[in-house]
């Protein structure tokens, strides 16, 4: 276990929630993506912090070490994410029921690609594990789909400027969280080609990318494009 990147994580999750909060916009429409943005990295922060003091961090008998409490993390901050882009797609838009739909859809898909990526770092057979790692790769894809298929649609129908920052947040997101499954797959959980604190330190830079810089791009993406629809008048 690395105590060291564990605290690191837990530190600088923690100051960005307050920074993310402290800084974000306090007005409709933005702030429900200010709140949405300071909440990851403060379930983060705790998901790092438990990590640290060793709770939830199961040593399996191959050796390798699974922390229960990063999966805990992912199968609540990637919904927030994916529904801060969902609710991007819309913007205050769509028939009754619609962004719902959307919602639990991809949520639903979000969480078994957690869930089935769970089950296959604790699986002792390499057939099971492999199983297991390629039903979470169909579900992420799922995912991917509904981004880039009807929400992206759905996102060009609000204007140009809107769809501009729903195209960006979703790319700098898709690419990160195509690395998330990679690492997994080489670390300890997976071939065993990098150890235990590599994958450690490889998943904590994703993370500071995926839920602090992004929630700075995002709502710059979003701040620019409000601006860009209230001086022109082009939203949907």
């Amino acid at each position: 276990m690395d105590q060291t990147a564990f605290l690191i994580g837990f530190s600088v999750m923690a100051i960005a929630s307050l920074v993310i909060y402290a800084t974000g916009s306090k007005t409709f429409p933005s702030r429900h993506h200010t709140l949405m943005h300071a909440s990851v990295p403060f379930i983060a922060a705790t998901a790092y912090l438990a990590m640290a003091f060793g709770f939830g961090n199961l040593t399996l008998d191959s050796g390798s070490t699974v922390y229960l409490a990063r999966y805990a993390d992912w199968s609540i901050t990637t919904p927030i994410l994916l529904a801060g882009l969902v609710m991007l797609a819309f913007h205050e838009h769509g028939k009754p029921g619609e962004m719902g739909g959307f919602l639990t859809a991809i949520i639903v898909l979000d969480v078994m690609m957690i869930i089935t990526g769970l089950v296959s770092s604790l699986a002792e057979t390499a057939a099971a594990k492999w199983v297991w790692y390629l039903w979470s790769c169909a579900a992420f894809l799922g995912v991917v789909y509904l981004l880039w298929g009807p929400l992206r649609t759905m996102a060009a129908n609000r204007g140009s400027a809107l769809a501009g920052a729903y195209n960006k947040n979703v790319a700098l997101l898709t690419v990160v969280w195509f690395i998330y499954p990679i690492v997994f797959l080489v670390g300890p959980e997976g071939l065993k080609i990098i150890t235990d604190p590599s994958s450690v330190w490889a998943f904590l830079v994703l993370d500071i990318i995926a839920k602090v810089f992004y929630a700075f791009y995002a709502a710059a993406n979003l701040e620019k494009a409000l601006d860009h629809t209230r001086r022109t008048g082009t939203v949907k």
